[in-house]
C-alpha cells in the first residue's frame, strides 16, 4: 500500500496545480508517463522487498521484513508479542534445571533463598526470558515474607533463552513449588578458593550440597556451557556429596571470550575444589542477608530492578559474602574492588555475581547495546551500596 500511495499522493497535487495554472494539459503521453512511473516504482520496490525477504526465508523460514517489523514494534512501542510469535516458530522443548538453596533460622523462618536457573535470560529488553531473574526474585519474595531472594546466573547460553512470557510463567510456577524445601541441615564447611590457569573457583558445602562459584576474572567471563554443569554435578556425587550448584559469576568483561579455552581450566579447578571440600570438617554456621536498591540508577545505567543482595556466611571466625547484582556482566576490575572493600569490614572471601539480566539490553545505543555493571555507575558509589548491604547482613547473622 505504501509503495503505491507515496507516488500517488505526490502526483495528485502536482497534476492539479499544473492543470489549474494551465502549465500543461493532461494529454495521452503525460498519462502514459505517470502510469509508467508508478508501475516502475512499484515493481522496483517490490523486487527489492522480495529479494530481502528471500534471505530471511532461506535462513529462518520467515520473511526478513517480518523480523524487522517485530523488532521495530518492540524498539518503538515495547511490544513483545510480535517477536515472541516468531520465537515460538523457531523454538524447541527442553528440560530446564533450576537449583534452590534455602536458608532458615532456628525458628523455622526461611530468610534467604538462592535460586540458580540453567535457562538463559534473553535475548533483550522485555522479550522472552530477559527479565526472568527479577520475576523469579519477586514471585518468591512475595511468597515468603521477610525473605531475600538471589538469582545468580547458571551455566547456559542464548540457545536456552525462553521463547515467550507463557514459558516464563511455567518456570515461575515450577520454581515456586521447588522453594518448598524440606531437606535442611545445620552444618557447612569453610569457604575454599582454588585457582587453575586463570580460572577461579570458590566452593562451600551446605548440608552435603556443594555451592560453586566460577569466574575467570580479571579476564573476560561470558556464558558457560551446560555440559560443564553436568560434569560438576557428576564429580560432586563421585565425591559423596548429594549434588552441586554451579554459578557462572558473570563478573568480568573486557574483550572477546573464547569459551573452548575457558572450560578446561574451570573444570579442573571445580573438580579440585569438590575433592578438597568433600574432606573438610563441617560445623554449625551462621547466615545473614540484606538487599539494597541503589537510587538514581536504572536499566540505562546497566542496573536491573533487583538491586544488590548480599548473603554473609560465617563459619567459626571466618566470614564470606555472596554478592548478587542485578545486571549483565561487570566491568573488569570492579569485582576485585568490591572484594577488597568487603575485606575492610572483616569479610575474608566470597564472590560477586551478576544475574545476567537482559532487561538492560537494547535500551541504549552503544557498541554493546547495554552497560555492564560499573561502566555507567561511579565505582565508589556502587561499592558503598555493597558495603551497606554487607554490614546489614552481618548484623543479621544468626
Amino acid at each position: 500500500v505504501f509503495v503505491g500511495l507515496q507516488p500517488f499522493l505526490y502526483m495528485v497535487p502536482v497534476v492539479y496545480t499544473a492543470s489549474a495554472t494551465g502549465s500543461f494539459g493532461l494529454d495521452l503521453p503525460l498519462w502514459a508517463f505517470f502510469v509508467l512511473s508508478v508501475t516502475v516504482t512499484t515493481t522496483a520496490v517490490s523486487a527489492y522487498v522480495y529479494s530481502i525477504n528471500r534471505v530471511g526465508v532461506a535462513i529462518l523460514g520467515v520473511s526478513s521484513f517480518s523480523v524487522l517489523k517485530a523488532f521495530l514494534a518492540n524498539w518503538t512501542e515495547d511490544l513483545n508479542a510480535p517477536f515472541e510469535r516468531l520465537f515460538e516458530l523457531f523454538s524447541q522443548e527442553s528440560e530446564i534445571q533450576v537449583s534452590v538453596l534455602s536458608f532458615r533460622n532456628n525458628k523455622g523462618i526461611v530468610k534467604a533463598i538462592m535460586i540458580v536457573p540453567a535457562f538463559h535470560p534473553g535475548p533483550f529488553k522485555n522479550i522472552g526470558s530477559s527479565g526472568l531473574p527479577y520475576l523469579i526474585q519477586k514471585a518468591v519474595e512475595d511468597k515468603f515474607e521477610n525473605c531475600t531472594v538471589m538469582v545468580p546466573h547458571g551455566l547456559s547460553g542464548h540457545n536456552l533463552d525462553l521463547a515467550t512470557q507463557g514459558e516464563n510463567q511455567l518456570v515461575l510456577e515450577r520454581t515456586l513449588k521447588l522453594t518448598e524445601v524440606s531437606r535442611f541441615g545445620a552444618d557447612a564447611t569453610p569457604f575454599l578458593h582454588i585457582k587453575r590457569n586463570g580460572a577461579s573457583v570458590g566452593c562451600q558445602v551446605f548440608n552435603g550440597c556443594a555451592l560453586l562459584t566460577l569466574t575467570l576474572a580479571p579476564e573476560t567471563m561470558e556464558d558457560l556451557p551446560p555440559e560443564l554443569n553436568h560434569a560438576i554435578i557428576n564429580a560432586a556425587k563421585e565425591s559423596r556429596l548429594s549434588t552441586a550448584i554451579a554459578i557462572d559469576a558473570h563478573n568480568s568483561i573486557n574483550g572477546p571470550f573464547k569459551v573452548d579455552e575457558a572450560v578446561k581450566p574451570l573444570e579442573e579447578a571445580a573438580l579440585a575444589s569438590l575433592e578438597k571440600a568433600s574432606k573438610l570438617k563441617r560445623a554449625e554456621f551462621q547466615a545473614g542477608v540484606a538487599r539494597v536498591t541503589p537510587e538514581g540508577f536504572g536499566l540505562r545505567e546497566g542496573l536491573g530492578p533487583g538491586g544488590i543482595a548480599v548473603l554473609v556466611v560465617k563459619t567459626g571466625d571466618h566470614m564470606v559474602a555472596y554478592v548478587t547484582i542485578d545486571g549483565n556482566n561487570m566491568i573488569t576490575g570492579l569485582r576485585e574492588k568490591i572484594l577488597a572493600a568487603l575485606a575492610e569490614i572483616g569479610i575474608g572471601g566470597g564472590e560477586v555475581f551478576t544475574t545476567d539480566t537482559h532487561m538492560v539490553n537494547a535500551v541504549i545505543l552503544n557498541a554493546r547495546g547495554y552497560h555492564p555493571v560499573g561502566e555507567a555507575i561511579d565505582h565508589d558509589i556502587l561499592i558503598g551500596y555493597v558495603k551497606r548491604a554487607a554490614m546489614s547482613a552481618i548484623e543479621d547473622l544468626e
